[in-house]
């Protein structure tokens, strides 16, 4: 019998030790998702552009592949656009938004061709949250 009391009793302080142990921080938004605004409104700005660029197979983006990096290390989730089939080659498009900020950013080659106002339009209505597709270039 004392050896099960002993037993017990150390049981018992080894559950208080661990539990002194144990961090009282709670996250930081616990309803939310976790996710930044820069990578909310790029996964929403991403998933529309596939959709309406790429797997449509419009005519305005067929020499083209989508290269998403929605989750980098360095905290501006982007996509690019690349030459279609080279996901090494030198990015023609890149649409990005940095830290906290649903503020989306659209540089490169391709905002000096005609499709650029095309670009402009598809991305400011895909980040208010308009997944629609709109008209072809």
């Amino acid at each position: 019998m004392t050896k099960t009391i002993l037993a017990f009793a150390g049981v018992a302080a080894s559950l208080l030790v661990i539990s002194a142990c144990q961090s009282d921080k709670r996250p930081a938004n616990p309803g939310g998702s976790g996710k930044s605004a820069s990578l909310r409104v790029m996964e929403q700005v991403a998933i529309a552009a596939h959709k309406c660029w790429i797997a449509s197979k419009d005519p305005a983006f067929a020499k083209y592949s989508m290269a998403n990096e929605l989750n980098n290390f360095g905290g501006t989730p982007r996509f690019l656009l690349v030459p279609k089939n080279n996901y090494g080659g030198k990015p023609l498009l890149v649409v990005q938004a940095r830290g906290h900020s649903s503020e989306v950013e659209v540089f490169g080659p391709m905002m000096n061709e005609p499709v650029a106002s095309r670009i402009g339009g598809d991305i400011g209505r895909w980040k208010s949250g308009d997944g629609s597709c709109g008209a072809a270039a």
